[in-house]
């Protein structure tokens, strides 16, 4: 059984359905080119780590686009609340892998060593966790399948990072935290990075 997965969250790159809080002070098409550059460095994220990828579509998969399907598995992400989908993906990577690691594309400062530090953590802990500034996570990793930890949360609020770390208390198991980075969810946050696009 290969060791390890890495789930990748994307939505489809759709004009005036991306960034929509972000769109509220620079537009759907500074929004929409934000999200493309943010894919684009989730991308080469994950190719710099030696794992298999399963990419799951927000809405429909696209055989052809700049996710290679020599390196990337594609998928469609279930229907439901993040937490349905979430817990869909995972039961899928668990069926073939010992230790899913789980990521979006919404995170600048996201780094492949970032990444392989959740994994060998996952050696040593049920969980690993970066958590987001917002108080949600940008990261989420488990050696078991424990579908519980994606119940009842209040998705896209500041309690997700701590409802979810009471589910795993509660169910016996352990987690250790990953440095706090921001998503990029307003201009500012977008603003602090000083890409170019």
């Amino acid at each position: 059984m290969p060791g390890n997965a890495l789930i990748i969250f994307i939505k489809n790159p759709e004009l005036g359905k991306v960034k929509t809080r972000l769109a509220k002070t620079v537009g759907d098409e500074r929004a929409l080119a934000i999200y493309k550059a943010l894919m684009d460095h989730t991308r080469d994220i994950a190719l710099a780590v030696t794992t298999d990828r399963l990419l799951f579509y927000s809405q429909a998969i696209h055989p052809n686009d700049n996710w290679s399907t020599i390196d990337f598995k594609k998928h469609l992400q279930a229907t439901g609340d993040l937490g349905t989908k979430m817990k869909a993906a995972f039961q899928q990577a668990f069926q073939d892998h010992q230790k899913v690691v789980i990521i979006g594309s919404d995170c600048a400062s996201l780094t492949p060593a970032i990444v392989k530090v959740a994994f060998r953590q996952l050696e040593k802990h049920s969980f690993v966790i970066g958590p987001a500034l917002d108080g949600g996570y940008y990261l989420l990793g488990m050696n078991q399948y424990v579908p519980k930890v994606f119940d009842h949360i209040a998705w896209s609020t500041a309690s997700v990072l701590e409802d979810t770390k009471e589910r795993i208390k509660k169910s016996g198991l352990d987690y250790v935290l990953l440095p706090t980075l921001s998503d990029i969810d307003y201009e500012e946050d977008w603003d602090q990075y000083g890409w170019e696009i």
